[in-house]
């Protein structure tokens, strides 16, 4: 079978690479299995890249991620490179990244998996079913607009300063991508923003409701305020279908919506570029759990949320939605069988490690695909 999918492997620091080696084992699974074969390479980014090359990223490393169909990506940082200045630190790896590729729509679900609703912090009946999506613009926004930057005023005291900068084109390409998420779920979208009180949140607004007008009047669009949308992810966050929303605010809500499902371990996520004439699109696949230096080389990680970063890939990037589904449903077997890394233990449950829950999910697909 032609490999004919080719996939950059970027496992980055601590439990990067623990997590990834299972997911690895999955893909190998594919290839035996005649499902599918994908030409692999693999790359130092973040603190490892830093100890080897002396940066975070090398131009190399981002040549590859463009001639690649997707990349899928582990996690930086770490205390061993929190000494080294802003404009050398881990991190810059995936902001470099998503710049250099064009990744603007960050993709974060947050699914409660029946046999994990127990590990929410909120009432069972509060969360049971949750199934959203938030749209995160990923490339402009505060966290990149101009000036920027830590002066020293004439007194001698100090002023930090950072911009909130959106264009109609940024906002309308992050609405379309929420907008065709939203044709293929429950069609509803929420845009998220602070139009009472920002200039650029009454620019978003206006602008993501002429779009919806314009190109996607089929699509049901709701309008609320960042804090108030906070509240009501607590609340009632079964209300939600897909929220788009700016870099700042979807940071912030990701992570909120993250814990609604019991565990950062379990949640992937998908950063996607602009579709070219071909249709084809970059694409960088993470999970949101970090690098977690705490517990990094005791094998102890949890990888189904790097898997289901992979299955994201498979959907997004090369439209194997089979496939995807039957990872998304061999990793919820196995939690519902009982096996549980630390981070989503119940009582009851059997604890394992990294490799152990990757063997198990390697079993659980035999029996799917049997």
């Amino acid at each position: 079978m032609a490999a004919n999918k080719k996939l950059l492997v970027l496992p980055g620091d601590g439990v990067g690479p623990e997590v990834m080696r299972e997911v690895i084992r999955v893909i190998d699974w594919m290839d035996r299995k005649r499902r599918a074969s994908f030409d692999i390479a693999e790359d130092l980014v973040g603190g490892s890249a830093i100890d080897a090359r002396g940066v975070a990223i090398t131009p190399d490393t981002v040549a590859r991620a463009k001639a690649a169909d997707a990349v899928l990506f582990g996690s930086v940082g770490g205390p061993k490179w929190d000494h080294l200045g802003f404009e050398h630190r881990p991190e810059l790896a995936i902001l470099t990244l998503r710049r250099e590729l064009g990744l603007f729509a960050n993709l974060r679900p947050a699914v409660v998996l029946d046999p994990l609703v127990g590990a929410s912090s909120l009432k069972p009946e509060i969360v049971k079913g949750l199934d959203l999506m938030i749209v995160r613009e990923s490339t402009g926004g505060i966290y990149f607009g101009e000036p920027r930057g830590i002066e020293t005023l004439p007194d001698g005291s100090k002023r930090g300063v950072n911009t909130e900068v959106y264009t109609t084109l940024e906002i309308e390409r992050v609405g379309r991508v929420a907008f065709e998420l939203a044709r293929k779920r429950q069609g509803r979208v929420c845009s998220v923003e602070k139009a009472n009180v920002m200039e650029s949140g009454l620019l978003w607004r206006q602008t993501v409701t002429a779009l919806q007008a314009r190109e996607y009047p089929d699509i049901a669009i709701s309008h609320m305020y960042a804090d108030n949308c906070a509240m009501q992810l607590v609340r009632n966050p079964r209300q939600f279908d897909v929220i788009v929303t700016s870099n700042l605010f979807g940071d912030l809500l990701s992570d909120l919506a993250s814990m609604l499902t019991g565990s950062l371990g379990m949640l992937p996520s998908a950063t996607l570029g602009a579709p070219d004439a071909t249709g084809r699109r970059h694409a960088l696949y993470e999970p949101i759990h970090g690098s977690a230096p705490d517990i990094a080389g005791k094998g102890v990680a949890n990888p189904l949320a790097q898997m289901l970063s992979f299955a994201m890939l498979l959907r997004y990037s090369f439209d194997m939605e089979e496939d995807a589904a039957l990872i998304e449903t061999a990793c919820t077997n196995v939690l519902a069988s009982g096996l549980r890394t630390a981070d989503v233990m119940a009582p009851g449950c059997a604890k394992v490690g990294t490799h152990v829950m990757g063997e198990a999910v390697l079993r659980e697909l035999d029996k799917l695909a049997a």
